[in-house]
């Protein structure tokens, strides 16, 4: 068997066939190659467990890595980007296709008749950013702004992975929004400040310390500075943003970062650009209650050696556009679960198997290495169930797992976590 990219052929046409082949194989699930995405304005936090040899590996130019990709058909909006980065690689047998072009041939046997149907595509994507410092305070646009640019918007959610977390970095702590009473007038001097150093954007928002095992619900237009820790993300299969921040732990950032998803026309538009937030969202004295995540068991199985929680619920503007879970299986325990949709999976912690599929957490993995745990799963194989089982004596096996837009109409409301009897 391939144990690196590097040996495998690239197939860009006729996939189906492989596809329809494995799934009867595996019982629904593909294989993903890991998909790395470097930063160049960021500084890797080091806790993604690639080699620290390769953190550079698109060259020290492009940045470092700092973001691993999961189950993506969104390309990375990046300068200077290689073909195809952000996009997910299959790997079956000796050959790999990316999973935009297994969806785009296969449409609703991978992603489900309704998502098909309204997308056309597969909307979402999840990953993981870590940065050993902040990142600046930005937002992205809602549907109708990025529209403007031929684009999608980007509403996004967090939540920070305790495997991922065994140090804080830099700055544990998360800006958002801005503090209740702030004026527009105020944003826009700080627009007006830009190149004279620190604009101080900051001032006029408030930080929440970051807890591993917790996370948050970001609409689009609404401003955030993440914190340091290593972040599991599921949004909108978008990768547009605004920087509104001049200026992070003395590193520049460009007015071309603030504007790049903005008309040319309005690049200089001072008050067009702090229109661009959500005035309401982002000076919401309930901040926190409105928007903050505790994982909410799906049921009490403990009993059974495992235990499925929701990590990302709730709704954005009264649509469900994507949802997150995290199943714990206990030593040698082995479950069956069902869902609504189609999903991503990323492996945390363990190893077991699903279905007939190895699962293995790696524990440091070189750039072009493939990994065994990372799968996509079809919307059929995740409503007949998904037999997941724990092959260690000793070790816990934790998998993360992201949904696409309205599968889960069960899922908890903002809030649930305070009624946790456990």
């Amino acid at each position: 068997m391939p144990t690196s990219v590097l040996e495998l052929k690239t197939v860009r046409t006729n996939v189906r066939s492989l596809v329809e082949g494995t799934l009867a194989d595996t019982g629904g699930l593909l294989r993903l190659a890991p998909c790395w995405v470097p930063r160049s304005f960021l500084q890797p936090g080091k806790r993604l467990k690639l080699h620290p040899d390769d953190l550079y590996a698109f060259g020290l130019n492009r940045g470092g890595i700092d973001e691993r990709w999961f189950a993506s058909t969104t390309p990375a909006a990046n300068d200077n980007r290689t073909p195809d980065e952000g996009l997910s690689y299959v790997v079956i047998g000796g050959k790999r296709f990316t999973l935009q072009q297994a969806v785009a041939e296969c449409g609703a046997t991978l992603i489900g008749s309704a998502i098909w149907k309204k997308y056309k595509k597969w909307p979402v994507y999840s990953k993981f950013f870590d940065n050993m410092g902040p990142i600046p305070h930005h937002m992205h646009h809602s549907a109708a702004q990025a529209k403007l640019v031929g684009q999608e918007g980007k509403p996004e959610s967090y939540y920070f992975p305790p495997q991922h977390n065994n140090v804080g970095n830099n700055f544990p702590y998360t800006f958002m929004g801005l503090e209740p009473g702030t004026t527009k007038a105020q944003v826009r001097r700080c627009l007006e400040a830009w190149n004279k150093g620190d604009n101080g954007i900051l001032d006029l928002s408030r930080a929440y310390r970051l807890k591993p095992g917790t996370g948050w619900l970001i609409p689009p237009s609404v401003l955030h500075a993440p914190g340091s820790l290593c972040t599991y993300e599921p949004q909108w299969g978008s990768d547009v943003f605004g920087m509104y921040q001049s200026l992070v732990e003395g590193r520049e950032v460009p007015w071309a970062l603030l504007v790049k998803d903005m008309p040319k026309s309005k690049h200089k538009d001072l008050d067009f650009i702090v229109e661009q937030l959500d005035w309401d969202e982002n000076t919401d004295p309930n901040f926190k209650d409105n928007h903050y995540l505790e994982p909410v068991p799906v049921a009490d199985t403990r009993s059974e050696g495992y235990l499925d929680r929701w990590i990302v619920y709730g709704k954005v503007k009264g649509e469900q556009l994507f949802t997150a879970k995290e199943l714990t299986v206990e030593p040698r325990a082995k479950c069956t679960i069902k869902d609504g949709g189609a999903y991503g999976l990323i492996t945390v912690q363990g190893k077991g198997r699903m279905n007939n599929l190895a699962l293995d957490c790696p524990k440091l993995i070189r750039f072009h290495e493939l990994t065994e745990d990372e799968v996509f799963c079809t919307e059929d194989a995740a409503k007949a169930g998904v037999t997941f089982e724990n092959t260690s004596d000793v070790e816990p096996l934790v998998v993360l797992r992201y949904f696409g837009p309205e599968v889960h109409p069960d899922a908890p409301a903002m809030g649930a976590h305070k009624k946790n009897k456990f």
